[in-house]
């Protein structure tokens, strides 16, 4: 078979001011976070895809559970383009696993 390793990426902004706002904000968040989504930084996250299809199938998933106010941004590319980011300034955080030790799901 022949697998392509795709990424997706989660960029968000949302309002917090009110409590209901706040609340919608750590909903989201742990929804992600329960799916398998890291934090890259902070309210942008992202997620290995085996393919094509199961991108497609995380962004519909994301789609489904993201608050009705703010900004929520998808953004699937391939793992090749992602290990091309360069880190100019800062740390990379070490739970981010890097594009040379893929994680394979049977």
């Amino acid at each position: 078979m022949n697998y392509r390793f795709m990424r997706v990426i989660v960029f968000f902004d949302l309002p917090v001011v009110l409590v209901e706002e706040r609340r919608e904000y750590s909903k989201f968040r742990r929804f992600l976070l329960k799916n398998g989504f890291i934090m890259l930084q902070e309210s942008v996250y992202s997620k290995l895809a085996l393919n094509l299809t199961v991108a497609n199938a995380i962004i519909s998933n994301v789609k489904k559970n993201a608050p009705e106010k703010g900004l929520v941004q998808l953004l699937a590319i391939t793992e090749k383009q992602f290990s091309k980011m360069e880190l100019i300034i800062g740390e990379s955080p070490s739970e981010i696993i890097s594009s040379d030790s893929r994680l394979v799901i049977l």
